[in-house]
């Protein structure tokens, strides 16, 4: 397989636990079950980690299948492979997805027309400042936080992707 990655879904309602596994399953072309844990980051929810393999491309199907689902908190990671840029997709319900590039050491890739864009439209310090911090996803990081620290030691289910 040309790369891997792993979901974390750091918050589901235990009724769409179920939907979710199909949605993974549908990208994979495989059956997916996954060991749901308790998340004491948010009483009542369930957490579970997935580690996958597959072709290029894969992580943002997967979060493009888990989004069908807005109250999940989720991520989404892809490892970079030849020819393409690793990834990383979060989601935070009220806030959205967030998309960043990631590189092979892990950072976030902020591309050069970015910023010149960042720098031409910002009129002061303050509003520099915001749209730094929201091209680094600060805010979906701030809220994801305290439910990756809840899953530390969580068990991980493996899967590959078909064909």
């Amino acid at each position: 397989m040309p790369t891997r990655g792993v979901v974390y879904i750091h918050a589901c309602p235990p009724a769409v636990c179920p939907h979710a596994e199909w949605a993974m399953s549908g990208v994979l072309g495989t059956r997916v079950t996954v060991t749901w844990i308790e998340q004491p980051t948010a009483p009542g929810q369930l957490r579970a980690e997935c580690a996958w393999a597959g072709a290029a491309g894969t992580g943002a199907q997967l979060a493009a299948a888990l989004r069908a689902w807005p109250m999940l908190r989720f991520e989404v990671t892809e490892e970079p492979s030849s020819g393409y840029d690793g990834e990383r997709i979060a989601h935070v319900p009220g806030r959205g997805i967030y998309r960043s590039t990631v590189g092979a050491n892990g950072d976030l890739m902020v591309g050069e027309q970015q910023l010149r864009e960042l720098l031409a439209k910002a009129g002061t310090v303050e509003a520099y400042r915001y749209a730094v911090a929201r091209l680094l996803g600060t805010d979906w990081d701030a809220d994801l936080e305290p439910y990756r620290l809840a899953g530390e030691g969580a068990p991980v289910s493996w899967m590959h992707q078909v064909g």
